[in-house]
């Protein structure tokens, strides 16, 4: 009967150093930290602006902008993108209130609105379709602030 809680006993202690072994804090392989910041600057590389980014898995971002001299527009009419994570950009250069915004197939997303000098941004996965992004304030997706986002 005393061979049963050795048992326990050893069972336990086993689990226990397995499970230190698996906490990474050995503090005996100071080259382990240096590996998360080395991948940190690849995403932030892949800052690609237009219809597509070929990142590898980072996504697409998008940027376009408000129209500067106060009408009720964007300066692209469509974009394009590739499916999965997507980043839209807006900067907005015009004493108007705007934001970006985007909706279609189950998805409806939308970014803060800003002043002048301001970015809004949203990030939505998307699926392949066709989707709208707009402008979410009051009456200037009315007014015909939007376009097409066509996803691949």
């Amino acid at each position: 009967m005393t061979r049963m809680p050795k048992l326990l006993v050893l069972g336990a202690a086993a689990t226990a150093l397995a499970a230190a072994g698996c906490g990474g804090g050995g503090g005996s392989s100071s080259s382990t930290p240096s590996s998360p910041p080395a991948s940190t600057p690849a995403p932030a590389a892949s800052t690609t602006t237009g219809s597509s980014s070929s990142s590898g898995g980072a996504g697409s971002k998008l940027s376009l902008s408000a129209d500067p001299s106060g009408n009720l527009k964007f300066n692209k009419s469509s974009l394009s993108a590739k499916a999965g994570t997507v980043t839209m950009t807006m900067d907005n250069p015009s004493s108007l209130p705007h934001a970006i915004a985007v909706e279609g197939n189950g998805v409806d997303k939308k970014g803060a609105t800003v002043t002048k000098g301001g970015k809004s941004t949203i990030t939505v996965t998307l699926k392949p379709g066709k989707y709208t992004f707009y402008c979410p304030v009051d009456g200037h997706r009315a007014a015909g602030m939007q376009g097409t986002l066509t996803v691949q």
